[in-house]
């Protein structure tokens, strides 16, 4: 397979709303992946991007309130009403965002929980392991699901 169309697909799912959930489809049928293969470049396209943001959102929320009152503001406004519930969210928010993450809808991505778990306060430990849960098993049933429409769509081609 081209080495440009993998990197293609590990750039698509490294992007918001994106992700693998789609990355995986087109792998497969526009350039003709193997599903083992397409599932593999989308989940890896799709965990770095959830690392670097579990990991510096915190820090680049610091610099901006530290520069900005604006940004101050919001950040205290949103975190008063967010955080004070994050004992409880500590552990059983890390296990909604499994299947936040797992249903293959848009808007319900990697990314969308990552911004989850930064503005409860789930810690690190905590969500990326939920996230990535979620991530398989969204690219497993996206590939599932590509895969067997594929093959209907092909088997009643070859009836009709």
């Amino acid at each position: 397979m081209d080495a440009w169309l993998s990197v293609i697909v590990l750039i698509l799912s490294a992007t918001p709303f994106f992700e693998a959930r789609y990355a995986i489809p087109l792998a497969i049928n526009t350039f003709g992946f193997a599903p083992a293969e397409a599932f593999l470049l989308g989940l890896l396209g799709n965990i770095v991007p959830v690392i670097l943001l579990l990991r510096y959102l915190e820090s680049v929320e610091e610099r901006l309130s530290a520069r900005f009152a604006a940004f101050h503001r919001f950040f205290t406004w949103l975190f008063e009403r967010t955080r004070r519930h994050s004992e409880r969210f500590e552990r059983w928010g890390a296990l909604a965002l499994i299947p936040f993450v797992a249903v293959p809808l848009p808007v319900t991505g990697a990314w969308t929980a990552c911004a989850a778990a930064f503005v409860f306060g789930i810690r690190f430990r905590y969500s990326l392991p939920a996230i990535a849960a979620g991530m398989v098993i969204a690219a497993v049933l996206t590939t599932l699901g590509i895969t067997t429409l594929t093959t209907l769509l092909g088997v009643l081609g070859d009836i009709a």
